[in-house]
Parts: structure tokens; C-alpha cells; sequence
């Protein structure tokens, strides 16, 4: 984890605030267009949000949250409660959305899903690379940033609010898009289906707010053993991997509980994990919080 302060909190739009957290005792970890971090609140709760500032900055971070009463309290905590000097801990960014090279981008982001394209546009715009942005958002007065992108990119970017123009085409923009050209789209998931869409499949990257709705084998006990310690740790069918080692004693960091922020990612040793993210675990790897096992036995890292 790092120590940040809170430097600086500015309304970046209707229900969203934009925060800039800076390091006290020198420079914060370095970061890629796509990463986000994991941000421990004083209310006991830890939330992940993009990183949307520069990341050749390494004197701050830019984080942007929108206030969501119905979720579990981290946006209510920030908007109401938090302030300015308050210090926070945050983790090392985390990259599951990286920018790969292409000879020409399409950035497409909905409402605050503008917070993981914005430093994608400017890592483009700053290699020469063609890139433009479709930003789509309730209303105009709704969405974060919007006179900063076009004051910054001129006509790179459109921005379409939904009261006065209704949904764009994607489909039309689909139809236009040029032979090599790479598409980054985040946003809620009626923008991400529209853009499976319209687009190829294969020039499609996503990020999605979260986890969609799948089918699974029921669940079985098995036994999660954790291998530094020695302990055998029963995962019965009804529990996850993730609360099963927070009650034997062996807590392990975790933020959305859905599988698709990868703060609970853990290392295994033997077994077969049955991996239920969103993410892509990579090998050896899997995430505690949705993820089970296929084999009776997981020898884990811990």
C-alpha cells in the first residue's frame, strides 16, 4: 500500500467529484492508461477506481467517483464525509485494461467510464497515433470532464448527451471504422452491448463496471491449503474461497467481490481453480472472491 493526502476535491460534474490524492513523503508507484488502484476508505471500506489523471505525474493521482446511493457506501463515504488533508491508503495500480499499440484508436466511453479512456486519448494524441473519442452521457451538466477534453482535443472528440440527441449509431460508426483501427469502449453495459455489437470482436477491447450475469456448475466443497502456513482450510459449497480464509484466520485484500478488480488475486501452487472472473486470470493465478476449485484440493500461496 502507499500513503497518500487528499489534495485537492473539485465537482467534476452533477453527482461526481474529482479527487486528487497526493503522495506526502515523495513519489507514487508509476502507472499505465488503463490502471486503477484500490482505495481504502476510513469507513472500512475499500473501493477501486481509474485512474484518470497523467501518469507521467508521479506527484499525484486523479481519481473521479460518482455518487451512488444505492451501492455499498464507498461513493456516499466520499461525497458526503471526506475531505481535503484526510490521509489515505491506496494500492500499487493495477492494469487489466492496458493500451496496446495500434496504428489508430476509437476511445468510446459512457458517463464516468470517461475516467479509464481519458489517459488512453492522451498517451495516443501524445505518440501521434490517430485517435478520436466518442464520450456519451446523460446530459451534459452529467458528465465529468467534458469541457476539459474538448478545450484539450478540439474535434478529436465528440460529446453526445442523450437528453438532447438521443443514442448515438454504433453501428454506423461501426460500419466507418477504419481496417486497423483499435476500439476501447467503457461504460455501462447497455453501451457495451451496443458495441459487440458494432464492432469486430477482435478490435474490441471492454471494461466493464460489472460482472455479467453467468451460469455455473454448482458449487462443491473442497479444501484450500495454504501452504506457507501449513493450514487446511475447508471451502464448504456455500461459502467462498475469499470468506472461508477470512474466518480461518487468513484474510486476504479484496475490493468489488465480483471478480473484476483483481485485488484478491492469488498465487496457486497445485490444483485446478475453477475461475469465475471477469478479468482473465492469468496461469497460476486466480481471484478468491468468485473463483472456486475443480480439483477437492487448491495449494495456495499463503
Amino acid at each position: 500500500m502507499q500513503q497518500t493526502v487528499v489534495d485537492h476535491i473539485d465537482q467534476a460534474a452533477e453527482d461526481v467529484v474529482s479527487l486528487v490524492l497526493r503522495g506526502p513523503t515523495g513519489p507514487l508507484a508509476p502507472w499505465e492508461p488503463g490502471a486503477h488502484i484500490d482505495v481504502a476508505l476510513p469507513n472500512w471500506l475499500t473501493r477501486q477506481y481509474s485512474l484518470c489523471g497523467d501518469p507521467a505525474d508521479r506527484d499525484a493521482y486523479r481519481i473521479a467517483i460518482r455518487h451512488d446511493p444505492l451501492t455499498r457506501g464507498g461513493s456516499e463515504y466520499i461525497h458526503r464525509f471526506l475531505r481535503r488533508g484526510r490521509t489515505l491508503d491506496v494500492s500499487l495500480p493495477r492494469n487489466h485494461f492496458p493500451l496496446v499499440s495500434a496504428p489508430e484508436y476509437l476511445f468510446v466511453a459512457g458517463g464516468i467510464g470517461i475516467t479509464s479512456v481519458m489517459p488512453m486519448l492522451r498517451a495516443a494524441v501524445a505518440s501521434g497515433t490517430p485517435a478520436s473519442l466518442l464520450y456519451v452521457g446523460r446530459s451534459k451538466a452529467s458528465m465529468p470532464f467534458a469541457d476539459e477534453l474538448t478545450s484539450r482535443y478540439g474535434d478529436r472528440v465528440r460529446v453526445v448527451a442523450t437528453d438532447q440527441e438521443g443514442r448515438p449509431d454504433l453501428a454506423a460508426l461501426g460500419s466507418m471504422l477504419p481496417p486497423r483501427a483499435l476500439v476501447y469502449c467503457c461504460g455501462p453495459a447497455s453501451m457495451l452491448d451496443a458495441a459487440k455489437a458494432a464492432f469486430p470482436a477482435e478490435r474490441l477491447r471492454m471494461e466493464r463496471f460489472h460482472a455479467v450475469p453467468r451460469q455455473f456448475v454448482p458449487n462443491t466443497e473442497f479444501e484450500a491449503v495454504c501452504a506457507r502456513s501449513g493450514q487446511t482450510v475447508r471451502v464448504p459449497a456455500d461459502e467462498s474461497l475469499l470468506d472461508a480464509l477470512t474466518h480461518a484466520g487468513r484474510p486476504v485484500v479484496a475490493g468489488c467481490r465480483e471478480g473484476i478488480c483483481g485485488s484478491c488475486e492469488l498465487t496457486v501452487l497445485d490444483g485446478d481453480p475453477e475461475h469465475r472472473d471477469d478479468i482473465g486470470a492469468s496461469a497460476g493465478r486466480m481471484y478468491a472472491c468468485v473463483s472456486r476449485a475443480s480439483s477437492p484440493r487448491l495449494v495456495l500461496d499463503l
